[in-house]
């Protein structure tokens, strides 16, 4: 596909809403130069264009082409293929640049080529094996195509975190210790994960994980199981559910849709952990009935939020 026709493919993002909750999704589809498809998930694109003219600066972070201004807003150009440690075709600079929005920052991705947007269901949207979440485990999942061409979504939370570095954990109080809480988590990103762990020790609680929407569930499920059979509410065992919104096999949406209509689970709180942070998300994780929606990544809010609930 010709970049210029990309923007023609977006100008209906807002009606794809609808999509959260229904465990399906939309994958803008490109390339990096080689014959291997990667997807990134339409709701955190803003926008696809030719290349821009690129401003150098000094001492930019490791994959970051220069810089851009956009709309009044200068922003970093980031060169995606840098990351997968892939030869950088000679004509990248002249492909295409998809400007996304998540996690609270604006950035555009070089790509070689845009391809088309695809909708694809959740439950086919696989972890990756151990071999194929290489790429220092940049490749977050896998999804296969009706012509049998595989499309790896690359974790671009992880990406971005690489760019601007590690975050300066700010001092959280222990408030929880000694309390013995537990808070149940799933997220498929390795950086996240690290970075929820790292509230949770702070805040001296306990913490159970899973590394996606299904296998949260299917936990959950033999939590609440054994909990029935000693006779013990499950709120004993957890006292809150933290989930992303993006995650192979099955999405957030669903997975809190399915806790809160689980006689079992649905007394324990659920906060909602994503770096789609727009309103129309916000919008779907209240219709699905969670307790409260956190953009990624302050840790602080993070810790007020899950605090605030756990007192209750």
């Amino acid at each position: 596909m010709n970049p210029l026709e990309a923007p023609q493919l977006l100008d209906a993002i807002d009606a794809r809403t609808k999509l959260a909750g229904s465990n399906k999704m939309e994958l803008l589809l490109f390339s990096l130069g080689s014959h291997e498809l990667f997807g990134i998930n339409v709701f955190k694109v803003r926008e696809v264009s030719p290349t821009p003219p690129i401003t150098l600066t000094p001492n930019m972070p490791f994959g970051v082409e220069g810089v851009i201004s956009l709309r009044g807003s200068i922003i970093p150009v980031i060169s995606l293929v840098k990351f997968i440690k892939a030869e950088t075709p000679q004509d990248i600079l002249n492909g295409a640049m998809i400007v996304t929005e998540f996690s609270r920052h604006t950035q555009g991705f070089l790509v070689h080529d845009v391809d088309r947007i695809i909708r694809v269901d959740w439950d086919r949207v696989k972890p990756p094996e151990n071999l194929l979440s290489g790429q220092d485990g940049l490749i977050t999942a896998i999804t296969e195509l009706d012509d049998g061409r595989l499309v790896s979504i690359l974790d671009v939370e992880r990406i971005l975190a690489d760019v601007l570095g590690e975050k300066v954990m700010p001092t959280l109080p222990n408030a929880a210790s000694g309390q013995n809480m537990t808070v149940f988590f799933a997220d498929d990103s390795m950086v996240a994960r690290k970075e929820i762990v790292m509230v949770l020790d702070k805040l001296g609680i306990n913490y159970i994980q899973a590394n996606n929407g299904l296998e949260a569930w299917t936990k959950l499920q033999g939590i609440a199981t054994r909990s029935a059979s000693e006779g013990k509410p499950v709120h004993d065992q957890i006292q809150l559910i933290l989930v992303d919104a993006e995650m192979p096999e099955m999405d957030g949406y669903v997975l809190t849709r399915n806790i809160k209509t689980d006689s079992r689970l649905s007394a324990i709180p659920v906060v909602m952990h994503s770096s789609l942070s727009s309103e129309a998300n916000r919008t779907m994780g209240q219709k699905v009935g969670v307790d409260a929606y956190v953009a990624k990544f302050d840790p602080a809010i993070l810790a007020d939020t899950l605090l605030a609930l756990l007192k209750r």
